[in-house]
C-alpha cells in the first residue's frame, strides 16, 4: 500500500497534528485492540487514529531522539490507575512527590510540574491527571521547545485521548475494586450517529484509598467527543468535567543518619480535616482537519481550560532526632489557583522532492493567553504566633480541625486568615511561530532543522506589594538531527535541540526582586543514539545524552553586571520493547544519570537533588493461551539525595509486581494485578527533608472488564 494514499485517512483523526508513525514492530502489541482502537497498517508504518507529540509523521525508527510510548492496553494489562505509575517503567524519567496534590515528574534529571500536554496542548496546572479516557502516554526526553515552546528542559509527556470512531459501535466497562479499600468504574461508550458522525464518550468514577491513615478521596471524571467527517475536512469536538478531591500525605521525617525515618512509616504527619486538595476542571477542544491533496495537510485547534484548585495540608517541617526524637515541628499554608488557559494552534504539514531531495516541512503558528489568580495564606499557630508549632509524636498527632494539644501539653489552635504569604494576579500572552523540514538526502541520510521563535509577554500584579510587574522575553529555540540507517532496521542518530523557562517560573506566581530583570534560564540537550528493529518484532534503543543549563544571575559584587552559571546532567539510556515470540513480551529499560551542581564559586562536588544514578524497570508479559496470559514486573531505582545540600538521602529499593488476565467468556475479562508482591517497605520519592512518600505494602487490585 502507498503510505501517501494512508495520509488522508492518517491526517482526518488527528486533534493538533498528523497522525504519529510508529515502526511496525508494535503492530502485534496492538492488535489485539484493533477492535477498539482503530488502526491503519501500510507497509512498515503504523499509524493510529491518536494525536501525538511529532506533529510529523516520522516512524520512531527515524526521530533522532529517544521516546517512550505507553498504549491503553499497555494501561490496562498493568493495572496502572496514575502518571506516577506509568513513569515509573520508563527510562530516564521518574516520580517527584509533588506536596501530595499533583503530578511532578523528573526528566533526565529536571523536575517538572508544568511540562504536560493533552493532544499536544499545553496542560500546565497542578493536578493529579487521570487515564481513564486515554488512548496512549507519550514521553519525549530532551529539551522540545520546537514543538512546545517554553519548558520541557528535561523532557515532556503528552496524553493522547481517545476519539469518536467511524468504524463500528461498542461498549467496554471495568469495575475493580483493591486490597487498600480502592473502588473504580470506568465505561466507554463509541455510537455511530451516521456515516459522516460519530459519538463517543468517557467516563469514570473512583474512590480513593490506600495504606495511610486518614488517606481518602473522589475522582470523577467525563470526556464526551464528536467527529465529523466531510469531504476532505475532519472536524473533532471535546469537553471534559474533572472533579477530585483527596487526601494530602506529605509524607515522613528523615532521622539523624539522613534516611526516612522507618518506625514512623504508619504516622501521618497531618490533620484528617486540613490535609485536603479539591480541584475542578472544564476543558475544551476543537480541530479542524484538511487535507488540500495526498501531501499537503492542515489542522487548527482551539484549547480553552478552566481550572479551580484549592490544597491545604500541614506537614512535617522539622525533626530533631538526635535531640527530641520525641518531637515534630508542623508548618502548613492553604493556597488556591483560579486559571483559564487559551490557547489556538494551526500548522501545515507538506511533503515534496526537489533539490535530488525528500522533504517533510512543518510550519505552525501558535497563541497562548493564559490569567491566572492566585494566594497563599500560611499557618497561624495562636501558641507561637508564628506559621510552626511543636507536636508530640504519636500515631495521629492529636490535630482534628487545625486544633491539637503541642508538645507543651496546651491547646494550639490554628488560623488561616492571618499570615497571608502571595497574592498574584498574573496575564500572560504568547505568541509562537516554527518551522522545521525532515530532509532526505539519500537513502542512508536523513537530517531534521528547524527553528522556533517564541514572544513571551507576563504581567503579574502583587497585591501585598501595590505594584505590578512586567517582563518579555523573545527567544529562538533551535533543533538539529541526522539520522544514519545503514540498513532499514537501524538507525544511528545525533542531534541537539535547545529550551528555555523563563524567570516567572513552571507556575509564573511573581517576578519579584531581580526577576523581572533576568533573562530566562536556557538549557541545551545534545543526545547521540542507536535504534534497531528486529525482524522478531522487538525495538531497542540506546542513547548517550547531555543537558547543559545556563542561569544568568545578578552578581554578588555588582548587582549592574550578571553572573551567568552552568551546569550539566549526562547519562545514558536503554530501552527494549515488542513480542520476543508468540508467547513472550517485554517492555525493560535502564538509565544512568550523573551530575554536578555548580554556583558562583564554581563546582561544588554535590549532586542535584532527585538524581538516581541507575534506574531499571521490566515487565514481561506471557500469552500461555488464548484466555489466560500473565506479567511479571520490577523496578528499580538507586539511592538518590533528597535535597540540594545532600544532607538526606532517598534509599534505594526494588519492587516487584505481577498480573494475571483471564477470559471468561467473548465479552467478559478478569484481571487481578498485585503490586509490591514481595511487601518491601520502600520510599519511592519526596518533596523535601522531612516529607519522605511512604510507599504502598503490598495490594491487589481485581478488575472486571466486559464488551458489550
Amino acid at each position: 500500500m502507498n503510505p501517501l494514499k494512508v495520509m488522508p485517512l492518517v491526517v482526518s483523526a488527528l486533534v493538533l497534528n498528523p497522525a504519529y508513525a510508529q515502526t511496525g514492530s508494535t503492530k502485534d502489541r496492538d492488535v489485539a485492540s484493533a477492535s477498539i482502537e482503530e488502526v491503519v497498517v501500510s507497509a512498515q508504518y503504523l499509524y493510529s487514529d491518536t494525536i501525538n507529540a511529532l506533529k510529523t509523521p516520522t516512524p520512531i525508527l527515524n526521530v533522532p531522539q529517544s521516546l517512550s510510548i505507553v498504549s491503553a492496553k499497555d494501561i490496562r494489562a498493568r493495572g496502572f490507575n496514575s502518571i506516577s505509575e506509568v513513569v515509573n517503567y520508563l527510562p530516564g524519567v521518574t516520580t517527584s512527590q509533588g506536596e501530595g496534590h499533583r503530578d511532578a515528574v523528573i526528566f533526565r534529571g529536571v523536575r517538572s510540574t508544568a511540562d504536560f500536554y493533552i493532544d499536544g496542548m499545553r496542560d500546565d496546572v497542578q493536578y493529579y491527571r487521570p487515564l481513564y479516557n486515554l488512548a496512549q502516554v507519550e514521553v519525549l526526553r530532551g529539551p522540545n521547545a520546537l514543538l512546545f515552546g517554553r519548558g520541557g528542559t528535561g523532557g515532556v509527556l503528552n496524553r493522547v485521548t481517545k476519539k469518536a470512531q467511524l468504524d463500528q459501535g461498542f461498549t467496554t466497562s471495568q469495575l475493580s475494586v483493591d486490597s487498600l479499600g480502592e473502588l473504580g468504574g470506568q465505561i466507554d461508550h463509541n455510537r455511530v450517529l451516521s456515516d459522516s458522525v460519530a459519538l463517543r464518550i468517557n467516563a469514570m468514577v473512583e474512590r480513593l484509598g490506600n495504606h495511610r491513615d486518614f488517606y481518602d478521596g473522589d475522582r470523577v471524571g467525563v470526556n464526551p467527543t464528536l467527529h465529523i467527517e466531510s469531504g476532505d475536512s475532519v472536524i473533532d469536538l471535546s469537553y471534559e468535567y474533572i472533579d477530585h478531591q483527596r487526601f494530602i500525605d506529605r509524607g515522613i521525617p528523615t532521622g539523624a543518619d539522613g534516611r526516612p525515618v522507618e518506625a514512623f512509616e504508619k504516622i501521618v504527619f497531618g490533620d484528617p480535616d486540613i490535609n485536603t486538595t479539591a480541584l475542578k476542571a472544564h476543558l475544551w477542544r476543537a480541530s479542524v482537519q484538511h487535507s488540500f491533496s495526498d501531501t499537503l495537510k492542515g489542522n487548527i485547534a482551539a484549547f480553552y481550560g478552566d481550572y479551580d484548585k484549592l490544597y491545604q495540608n500541614f506537614y512535617a517541617a522539622a525533626y530533631d532526632q538526635a535531640q527530641t526524637p520525641d518531637e515534630v515541628t508542623l508548618d502548613g499554608y492553604v493556597d488556591t489557583t483560579q486559571r483559564q488557559n487559551s490557547i489556538l494552534s494551526a500548522n501545515l504539514v507538506g511533503e515534496s522532492e526537489f533539490a535530488d531531495m525528500q522533504h517533510t516541512l512543518l510550519a505552525g503558528v501558535e497563541f497562548i493567553d493564559t490569567s491566572s489568580d492566585q494566594d497563599r495564606w500560611n499557618t497561624f499557630w495562636d501558641t507561637t504566633d508564628d506559621d510552626k508549632e511543636t507536636f508530640s509524636l504519636t500515631r495521629n498527632l492529636g490535630l482534628e480541625g487545625g486544633v491539637g494539644l503541642n508538645a507543651l501539653g496546651n491547646v494550639a489552635t490554628n488560623s488561616f486568615d492571618r499570615d497571608i504569604n502571595d497574592d498574584t494576579d498574573v496575564s500572560i500572552d504568547v505568541t509562537s511561530v516554527y518551522l522545521q523540514d525532515e530532509l532526505k538526502l539519500t537513502d542512508y541520510l536523513q537530517v531534521v532543522v528547524g527553528l522556533r521563535y517564541d514572544s513571551f509577554d507576563i504581567k503579574v500584579f502583587n497585591a501585598l506589594a501595590d505594584e505590578t510587574r512586567s517582563r518579555k522575553d523573545s527567544e529562538v529555540s533551535p533543533r538539529f538531527g541526522v539520522v544514519y540507517k545503514p540498513i532499514d532496521a537501524i538507525s544511528i542518530y545525533a542531534s541537539y535541540s535547545e529550551s528555555f523557562l523563563p524567570r516567572s517560573g513552571e507556575q509564573f506566581a511573581n517576578i519579584n526582586g531581580s526577576n523581572d530583570e533576568l533573562a530566562p534560564n536556557t538549557f541545551g540537550n545534545r543526545e547521540v543514539g542507536v535504534k534497531y528493529d528486529f525482524a522478531s518484532g522487538l525495538s531497542f534503543t540506546a542513547a548517550l545524552f547531555e543537558i547543559e543549563q545556563r542561569s544568568p544571575q545578578v552578581a554578588d559584587n555588582d548587582p549592574a553586571t550578571l553572573d551567568v552559571i552552568e551546569s550539566e546532567i549526562d547519562g545514558f539510556e536503554l530501552q527494549l520493547q515488542g513480542r520476543v515470540n508468540a508467547l513472550w513480551s517485554v517492555s525493560a529499560g535502564y538509565s544512568s544519570l550523573d551530575g554536578e551542581q555548580v554556583n558562583r564559586q564554581g563546582r561544588t562536588g554535590l549532586t542535584p537533588r532527585e538524581l538516581p544514578d541507575s534506574m531499571f524497570s521490566i515487565w514481561n508479559q506471557f500469552t500461555l493461551s488464548d484466555d489466560l496470559s500473565l506479567g511479571l514486573g520490577l523496578t528499580h531505582q538507586s539511592e538518590s539525595f533528597i535535597n540540594n545540600s545532600n544532607s538526606a538521602i532517598l534509599p534505594s529499593y526494588t519492587r516487584i509486581d505481577a498480573s494475571a488476565r483471564y477470559r471468561l467468556s467473548e465479552s467478559t475479562v478478569i484481571q487481578l494485578n498485585v503490586e509490591n508482591a514481595t511487601d518491601e517497605l520502600y520510599f519511592p520519592n519526596a518533596h523535601s527533608t522531612h516529607q519522605v512518600s511512604v510507599g504502598a505494602p503490598i495490594n491487589v487490585r481485581l478488575a472486571i472488564n466486559t464488551t458489550f
